[in-house]
This record gives structure tokens, C-alpha cells and sequence, in this order.
């Protein structure tokens, strides 16, 4: 079942709502970036997401293949969503930026960005149980 979670950067300039489930399932990446942020994230459809407000507080980094979007506020830092690479029609988004109370319990799945392709490859053969099948 989907809620509305509400949530916000520091600083509070960007503000989205998102349509999730209470029950989380969050992804704890080593690829690089990952694990320079702490970026815990979980994914969901950008159809799923709205941004309230901030637009013009957004900037993107992108690095390696370019493929993901690292978005984050201009003025305190603080990435709250990003487009992973994973899921480029989907948003990533950081379970600690959620201000609302309506998440109910985190489960925690390690993924080995470190190796992403290998990993991604993995992942993609299992027919069912990929965790970066969001359908």
C-alpha cells in the first residue's frame, strides 16, 4: 500500500512529495559516490514524485558515464532525490530527507555498485526477486 511522503532538503528550499510504500526497501550502494554520501536511497517511478517547490535551487552532477543525475540543493547541499542510473525513469530518493512520519519500517539491501556492471548483470538475469524491478 502507497502513502504520500512529504520531505525536504536542509534548508527546506526543495520540497517534494512522493507516493511509496510505508514499508521501505532501501538500497545501500558502495559505488563511489555512494559511499563518499551515505546515498540510502529508494527507487519509484518519477511519475510517483513531485516537486513542491525549489526548482531553481537544483543542480546536477554527473560523472563516470553521465547516466545518473546527481541533483542537489545549491544552497545547502543536500541531495534528497537523484536519476540513478539503474532506473533512469525513476527517482532514487533519500529516506532520511522524508520529514513526514509515515515511513514504517527499512529493510536494507546491499548492492555492489563497486562492481556495477557485474552486479547490474546479476541482477537483470534473475527473472524474479530483482530488486531494480520497481513494477
Amino acid at each position: 500500500m502507497s502513502v504520500k511522503h512529504l520531505g525536504s532538503c536542509h534548508c527546506g528550499a526543495v520540497k517534494f512529495e512522493v507516493e511509496a510504500p510505508a514499508h521501505l526497501r532501501v538500497f545501500r550502494c558502495n559505488c563511489s559516490i555512494c559511499r563518499k554520501k551515505q546515498n540510502n536511497h529508494f527507487i519509484i517511478p518519477k511519475l510517483q514524485f513531485k516537486l513542491l517547490t525549489g526548482d531553481d535551487y537544483l543542480t546536477t552532477y554527473t560523472f563516470n558515464t553521465h547516466r545518473a543525475q546527481h541533483i542537489f540543493c545549491r544552497k545547502c547541499g543536500v541531495q534528497s532525490f537523484y536519476s540513478p542510473r539503474s532506473n533512469p525513469d525513476c527517482y532514487g530518493v533519500m529516506p532520511h530527507c522524508i520529514d513526514s512520519d509515515t515511513i514504517k519500517s527499512i529493510e536494507y539491501m546491499d548492492f555492489d555498485g563497486e562492481n556495477w556492471e557485474k552486479s547490474m548483470n546479476e541482477c537483470l538475469q534473475k527473472e524474479e526477486n530483482n530488486p531494480f524491478d520497481i513494477k
